[in-house]
């Protein structure tokens, strides 16, 4: 199936932290973060949160801290690809889930490796393009066509909560609507 499944689907957010989000032109991101989490812990969809050098570049940001859910792991990492990091791979693995939404900064650094490494461990990756960012417009879209190139499926935020919903009938379709209007 080439849609994403809510049963079948964990987050992985890559480094949304206060320094990497004070060198963007725009937090954008942010705000599109906040909604694809919000949407997982409605939707009871597990979490997993990265953190580059946090004693550097500070924490995730806490608009989105205020919406993980609650059984959200962060995982602090010093490697590029987060699957380098002691444990990770097992960790994703532990869910049980096909399908990684991925998303977060910088595209075509640690959110372009993490996915690549994904790919290679038989996972379908999801790039979730309009949750992504890098500080410079010409990076950010060499990550996103690379990742499209490995074979990551490209798409937005409100393409990956509606394919999440399925329909108008689930219980969690005003909820859910609600974060994009």
């Amino acid at each position: 199936m080439n849609t994403l499944n809510a049963e079948n689907s964990l987050v992985l957010i890559i480094d949304i932290q206060e320094r990497l989000v004070g060198a963007l032109d725009k937090d954008i991101v942010v705000s599109k973060a906040v909604k694809v989490a919000s949407a997982a812990n409605a939707l009871s969809i597990p979490v997993v949160v990265t953190e580059q050098y946090p004693k550097g570049l500070g924490n995730t940001v806490e608009p989105l801290k205020a919406v993980l859910p609650e059984n959200t792991e962060i995982v602090e990492k010093t490697s590029f690809n987060a699957l380098l990091e002691a444990g990770m791979k097992e960790r994703i693995a532990s869910y049980g889930k096909k399908q990684i939404v991925i998303f977060g900064i910088e595209t075509h650094i640690c959110v372009h490796q993490t996915a690549a490494a994904l790919l290679e461990e038989g996972y379908e990756v999801y790039v979730i393009k309009d949750a992504c960012a890098s500080r410079n417009k010409y990076e950010f879209k060499q990550g996103i066509e690379a990742m499209q190139q490995n074979g990551v499926k490209v798409s937005c935020v409100e393409i990956a909560l509606f394919e999440w919903l399925k329909g108008a009938k689930n219980p969690k379709f005003k909820e859910v609507q609600a974060l994009i209007k």
